[in-house]
């Protein structure tokens, strides 16, 4: 079996456990989440895979970044991470690649993500996997349209936009090339 194939399924137990342990039914998850029963069987049987938006969803209802809930699956990382080493996540319907550059770890409360998204992505997110989570966002190239915040924030290579997250947020690029930047989330 291949890593990529071995991650899905890792992925797929580790939502299965995280709504085990709540004791949720699938139809909790379901109302919580606004996703359908069937979808949600389906990526606990590893079926199908999650986009970022159904990931978005998912990692709400359970509190955690999706950096978090991937670093599960990947297990504990290292204290040193090598460029070569670092877990990348595609989203290629939603037009995303995030590496997980600096991920989660116990008793740690900061992570740094870099994000790719292609002329045209748009990626909406209902609610924040933690109120008060803190982000900064630092364009590297390219341009970005982040709403949250109580506003819609056009960014350019340099700028770095900083806040607390607690309501809905979206990423969108407007082209003509794809955006690249580092998100830095440090838990509240």
């Amino acid at each position: 079996m291949r890593g990529e194939d071995e991650a899905h399924l890792r992925l797929a137990r580790r939502l299965a456990e995280l709504r085990t342990e709540r004791d949720w039914p699938l139809d909790e998850l379901a109302r919580r989440t606004g996703v359908s029963r069937s979808t949600l069987s389906r990526l606990e049987r590893a079926e199908v895979s999650p986009t970022a938006v159904l990931l978005g969803r998912l990692c709400a209802a359970y509190g955690r970044t999706v950096s978090q809930l991937l670093a599960e699956v990947e297990g504990e990382p290292p204290q040193l991470v090598r460029a070569g080493r670092q877990s990348v996540w595609r989203d290629e319907k939603a037009g995303s690649v995030r590496r997980s550059v600096s991920p989660p770890r116990p008793g740690l409360r900061g992570e740094i993500v870099e994000c790719v998204l292609r002329p045209g992505a748009d990626v909406s997110y209902e609610e924040p996997p933690a109120p008060g989570l803190e982000q900064h966002i630092w364009i590297l190239e390219g341009a970005l349209e982040v709403t949250a915040a109580g506003g819609v924030h056009d960014l350019r290579a340099g700028d770095c936009l900083r806040f607390r997250l607690r309501g809905v947020s979206r990423f969108r690029c407007p082209g003509p090339g794809p955006v690249r930047y580092a998100l830095l989330i440090v838990m509240p």
